[in-house]
């Protein structure tokens, strides 16, 4: 990369601020990688709304580098959607070699994923569950950084050990990372245990490194980007959950969601996802009114759409209820909250876009304390189901209700048939029929008939007469084979008679 001189060769890539100000343009608001999340058409919007720079979702390196299906379905991107660093997870230097090696060319930056602390990331071993592994992330880092045509860049979490965070960044600085994103939450952080993200560690680090550095955690809105920025001195502000439930986070705005979910709908009409990106989307940009119990009915449509025209329908019912008490034409009186769902105390009207705040982990423990407490009082009241008709029912009940009415493009007559079915037995025992059974009879019945009189059930998959009549042709071919082998011997025999041992012939 360097000279005899110690300067840049012509063919060298940009590192370091070179890279951060020519190449991504000296971004400070960035949309995170968000898996299922920051896909081409969302990250369109942002960039609408004044994202200067964007992540990918995540990728695994072992699929994207031998699976073209899932390459193809990941690499979605477009002239616009520049500039663009795309992140990968995997624990071995040269499967992320190899999947970095195919998208280079599609983007300005490739970054190693050290920072997701779910069990899916555990199971997998990525993520932060390789942070303590210090002589792979070097190799790792080292070996991108060396063999790619694109700067390496990590995201990592810190550790409860303030000094080994230091190290920790330090150490993924000498082995050849560009950039790096710091989220100030530990592992161990996650869920129902957030908590608050701690920026002096982030502060310490970016004190320390000589590379470009972005913050993670805490955004909820414009003022925390700017706070970050003053507090820890970092060149950018990454934001993940601030920016799903408010993609004009940026610009400082509180736009209506259905005004923010009508533009990304036609970004998903100009660059299709899947349905279940679309749904997740919108879940978030309705957070708050979906919480409402009158919109019950609403958030079930919503769970069970998976077309776009059935998506735009949801967004047109949301402005048709909302967009009156918007525009002040009716005074809006505040609607009861699912207190099953969620606790929100809302600063803005629900129907604008704003962060959701978590609820803190002591309460969250305190929560589960009391729930355990519950259980096991002799006295407690216990709860009690009902249909729709008001007659009393189990609790499992109650969920295969609730299941059904998350499934409405199912009729009554269908679940019906569907139970009638269940109901039809044997008719030799009284074990239920199988559903495709040519005789109407259970496995065992079945089997039994099928031996004693020579026949087939495609349905069971028992195939005796098959497989006789199948054998019965082989033993006549083999039989064939054996006949026709004893006529060439003899024929052998006859044609090469031994020659008489006569007086004289003797040697």
């Amino acid at each position: 990369m360097v000279n005899d001189e110690g300067g840049e060769t012509e063919s060298s890539k940009l590192l370091g601020y070179d890279f951060y100000r020519r190449t991504l343009g000296s971004p400070r608001y960035v949309v995170a990688p968000m898996v299922d999340q920051s896909e081409l058409a969302w990250r369109m919007l942002c960039r609408r709304y004044g994202a200067e720079l964007c992540y990918s979702p995540m990728y695994h390196a072992n699929l994207f580098a031998h699976d073209p299906k899932y390459r193809k379905d990941a690499l979605q991107t477009c002239p616009e959607d520049r500039p663009l660093i795309i992140q990968f997870c995997g624990n071995d230097a040269q499967q992320i070699l190899d999947a970095a090696l195919l998208a280079q060319d599609h983007c300005d930056a490739v970054d190693i994923n050290l920072g997701c602390p779910q069990a899916i990331a555990k199971r997998g071993h990525y993520g932060s569950f390789l942070q303590d592994e210090w002589e792979l992330l070097t190799d790792i880092v080292r070996t991108l950084h060396e063999k790619l045509s694109v700067p390496v860049t990590c995201k990592i979490r810190i550790f409860e050990d303030r000094e080994k965070t230091l190290r920790y960044a330090k150490m993924l600085e000498a082995a050849g990372c560009q950039l790096l994103t710091v989220h100030g939450r530990t592992r161990e952080q996650k869920g129902p245990l957030t908590g608050v993200a701690d920026w002096s560690y982030i502060q310490e680090v970016r004190q320390h490194l000589k590379i470009p550095m972005f913050a993670n955690g805490n955004i909820l809105g414009l003022e925390d980007v700017h706070r970050c920025l003053d507090e820890t001195g970092v060149d950018g502000v990454m934001t993940a959950e601030g920016n799903l439930h408010n993609p004009a986070i940026f610009q400082g705005l509180a736009p209506p969601v259905w005004q923010v979910a009508k533009e990304y709908l036609e970004f998903v009409d100009l660059y299709p996802c899947p349905s279940s990106y679309i749904r997740g989307h919108l879940f978030k940009l309705f957070h708050h009114i979906m919480n409402i119990r009158q919109n019950s009915e609403l958030r079930d449509t919503l769970a069970t759409s998976n077309q776009l025209v059935q998506f735009q329908a949801v967004v047109d019912k949301v402005q048709a209820k909302y967009e009156p008490y918007h525009k002040k034409e009716v005074e809006y009186l505040p609607e009861e909250m699912d207190a099953a769902i969620s606790t929100d105390k809302l600063e803005l009207s629900p129907w604008l876009c704003q962060p959701y705040i978590r609820a803190s982990p002591e309460s969250h423990r305190q929560k589960i304390a009391e729930k355990e407490l519950a259980a096991i009082d002799p006295n407690r009241a216990k709860r009690q189901y009902f249909d729709k008709d008001g007659n009393e029912i189990s609790r499992k009940r109650m969920k295969k209700l609730r299941r059904r009415q998350r499934r409405p493009n199912k009729t009554e007559d269908q679940v019906h048939q569907r139970h009638e079915r269940r109901l039809q037995y044997c008719t030799i025992c009284a074990n239920p029929q199988g559903s495709k059974c040519e005789f109407n009879l259970c496995r065992v019945c079945c089997k039994d008939k099928c031996y004693g009189e020579d026949c087939d059930c495609r349905g069971h998959g028992i195939l005796i007469k098959s497989r006789r009549a199948k054998a019965k042709k082989y033993q006549e071919h083999s039989q064939i084979e054996e006949n026709n082998d004893s006529g060439v011997r003899t024929e052998n025999l006859v044609s090469d008679p031994v020659p008489p041992v006569v007086a004289g012939n003797v040697p």
